[in-house]
């Protein structure tokens, strides 16, 4: 029979453990409510008595979230030095507490203690709208719009803005994927995304002027509690495309050390307007899949993830016959007669031979070291390989017309001081290096380029009972070398081809060698403040 945990009567320098009991109003335990720690990314879960026990945990001061099936979810501080007792009462109503947050802070924080512009979208609201990407199923947020090419393709807007001023993040690692494009989408599975942060407004200070209209974060599935097995799969059909959707996942964790994988597939035929009918050049066939790899320690946390996203995905031109209305496709390079799409092929799963091929790679490493009363160290790094493909001939269709190689490694690296008198400190830099290849395919739209950012910051908060003031100031810096590039046609194919050295003779010049190194002013962030006395 379960029963209240034991603490060790000695801990070890720099460690602790925290246990206790969930309850209800009524003093009746709460069996299988999660106790989760975001800063360390840790949870347990209450056994049938109410009782949890986190074995050994950094010492320090950390918000913890509590949360059961029709209970409110509460959160509390508690300070973490050796054996700490903490017991939790849940009550039985539907309206939550205000949400914790991560993103753009120093540490975990309820958005009503949160100086920054931000809202939370949760797993049960994007499983609950209606979408076929993972930006479309924010849309309706207020404040947020998308942008769409298509039922596969849609960017996020915040406030009017969008494309290169919007920093998209996964798991809190930047996302690159030639983003400056309409016919761009975010490269993210779907089915994986748990949960939504939004920044709405000006969050330069912690990313970079990347960031200037906002950042997105999607939040993956989160480890399993310690000693559990966790999993699930989903099946979706939608009528209009005749979507088909999936995906499974299974994931443990034991003594420290967890794990995870998915696996996903979506596609669909195209959709239907009641104006148009089918619209042509729509369909999409895309699977996804990762996987995680995550150790728990008394210093942190250490955790690797990859993922991997390929997208098959038809490019819509609008093309119709003047007669009889009906979509038309191009069928020769010159374009001078088009044929009309017949039925079968609207209700295809397969792809047209003009389509875009996207593929997105990346390995990513989360980690939290606990430094002592010195404070703590949080470094995360990431590569990720973006190719597009834009297959835009309909003769010789293996041949790409857009072929985009984006290579970026990414660096964060966070120093948080001690808490000092209800002062949060956080000195970081964070930045990328990003090499983009260009002159593999036909059609030349932007340069070749190498790019190097890196910008040093300092964040700080300061508490009060009832108020929140947080501010800071950073500097930015890049280094951006595009390449110059001379095209001549292929006497094979007759398309336009990059052409090096003496061959540049007589050929044309698509773009001029250019280099630049520009530090950027300073982004200085004059005081926010907050009061949770009137925050939702």
């Amino acid at each position: 029979m379960a029963g209240p945990p034991t603490h060790d009567s000695a801990s070890t320098p720099g460690s602790g453990s925290l246990s206790g009991r969930v309850t209800d109003k009524t003093g009746s335990p709460i069996s299988g409510a999660t106790v989760y720690i975001p800063d360390l990314k840790l949870g347990v879960v209450a056994d049938t008595n109410g009782y949890y026990h986190f074995k050994s945990i950094p010492s320090g001061k950390y918000l913890i979230e509590v949360h059961s099936i029709g209970y409110k979810t509460v959160t509390r501080t508690v300070t973490v030095s050796g054996p700490v007792s903490l017991d939790l009462t849940l009550n039985d109503s539907y309206v939550e507490e205000s949400a914790v947050v991560v993103t753009g802070l120093s540490k975990a924080t309820q958005i009503k203690r949160n100086p920054v512009p931000i809202v939370a979208i949760s797993h049960d609201y994007l499983a609950t709208n209606l979408s076929t990407n993972a930006i479309d199923a924010i849309a309706k947020i207020p404040g947020i719009r998308a942008v769409t090419t298509g039922p596969n393709v849609s960017k996020p807007f915040i406030r009017g803005l969008g494309y290169n001023r919007i920093l998209t993040l996964y798991d809190g690692i930047r996302q690159e994927g030639q983003q400056w494009g309409d016919e761009h989408g975010i490269e993210v599975d779907q089915y994986g995304v748990d949960r939504v942060e939004v920044i709405k407004g000006p969050a330069s200070l912690s990313f970079g002027s990347d960031a200037l209209a906002g950042v997105v974060n999607l939040i993956p599935t989160q480890p399993a509690p310690e000693g559990k097995m966790i999993g699930d799969l989903m099946l979706d059909y939608q009528t209009n495309n005749k979507f088909l959707g999936g995906s499974a996942m299974l994931g443990a964790t034991r003594n420290g050390l967890e794990w995870m994988a998915r696996i996903s597939h979506k596609q669909a035929i195209d959709y239907r307007d009641k104006i148009d009918g089918r619209v042509f050049g729509t369909a999409f066939n895309e699977t996804d899949a990762s996987a995680s790899l995550g150790l728990h320690r008394k210093w942190g946390y250490s955790h690797l993830d990859f993922v991997l996203f390929d997208d098959l995905q038809e490019i819509p031109d609008g093309s119709r016959d003047s007669a009889t209305r009906r979509f038309t496709r191009q069928i020769s390079e010159a374009d001078t007669v088009r044929e009309i799409v017949p039925d079968a092929d609207l209700n295809s799963y397969s792809m047209e031979k003009i389509h875009q091929h996207v593929q997105h790679f990346r390995i990513y490493s989360g980690n939290s070291f606990t430094l002592g009363s010195a404070g703590r160290l949080q470094v995360n790094l990431g590569f990720q390989r973006s190719l597009r493909r834009e297959f835009s001939h309909p003769v010789l269709y293996k041949i790409p017309g857009l072929y985009l190689q984006l290579n970026s490694v990414t660096y964060d690296i966070k120093y948080f001081l001690p808490e000092f008198d209800n002062w949060n400190v956080t000195v970081g830099l964070n930045g990328m290096y990003e090499t983009n290849n260009s002159t593999d395919g036909t059609e030349f739209v932007i340069p070749s380029y190498h790019q190097f950012d890196i910008g040093p910051f300092v964040l700080a908060k300061r508490s009060f009972d009832k108020l929140d003031i947080a501010g800071g100031i950073r500097y930015d810096s890049r280094s951006f070398d595009n390449f110059q590039l001379y095209t001549r046609p292929d006497p094979m194919t007759g398309f336009d081809k990059a052409v090096y050295g003496a061959d540049t003779a007589g050929a044309a010049l698509q773009f001029d060698k250019y280099k630049r190194c520009s530090p950027e002013f300073p982004a200085v962030s004059a005081p926010r403040i907050t009061s949770p006395i009137n925050s939702p």
